[in-house]
């Protein structure tokens, strides 16, 4: 049964005096519903957006995660490449091959050219990684000012249906 069916039921047994309670009773309940409802409104707003505010931290965590990840394979990546071009001079010499000759120099300039090209392609990896992180991290940021925004007019358009209850001299 529902509370108004059963607070009318209650005014008509107790007689006049007991009717006015129950319009009491029910205006009250009428009134903390709307203030459950506008407190409700809010509390969800500012939930959406702690929780997006705590998606957004842990997106920009992980894209300074990425951007150490990105230079610790790039460093490895050259440090390979550097002991690579040591061991080919070292393969060059020891065939008796002058390491300034046009050989030498024309392996070294394709090992450090690859090297170069290798290393770019590791730092714009890294780089597409961490503007697609911090994207997504303006999307939660964004998405948190949304549910706010959302949450602060549904409280808003609750009190202002629920007025007329709360304040009745208000709107005469």
């Amino acid at each position: 049964m529902c509370v108004p069916a059963l607070l009318t039921g209650l005014a008509g047994l107790g007689g006049a005096a007991a009717g006015g309670t129950a319009l009491t009773a029910a205006a009250g309940l009428a009134n903390l519903g709307t203030i459950v409802s506008v407190g409700g409104g809010l509390i969800s707003g500012i939930q959406g957006m702690q929780a997006a505010n705590q998606q957004a931290a842990a997106l920009k965590s992980q894209a300074q995660t990425e951007a150490q990840l990105t230079a610790t394979e790039d460093q490895r990546r050259r440090a390979e490449f550097t002991s690579a071009i040591a061991t080919q001079r070292a393969e060059l010499a020891a065939r008796g091959i002058a390491l300034d000759s046009v050989t030498a120099v024309a392996l070294g300039r394709t090992a450090a050219q690859e090297m170069s090209f290798d290393s770019q392609a590791i730092r714009a990896k890294g780089a597409a990684s961490q503007q697609q992180l911090s994207a997504s991290e303006r999307i939660a940021r964004a998405t948190g000012m949304q549910d706010l925004l959302k949450g602060t007019v549904s409280a808003a358009g609750d009190l202002l249906s629920g007025a007329p209850d709360l304040w009745p001299g208000f709107f005469h």
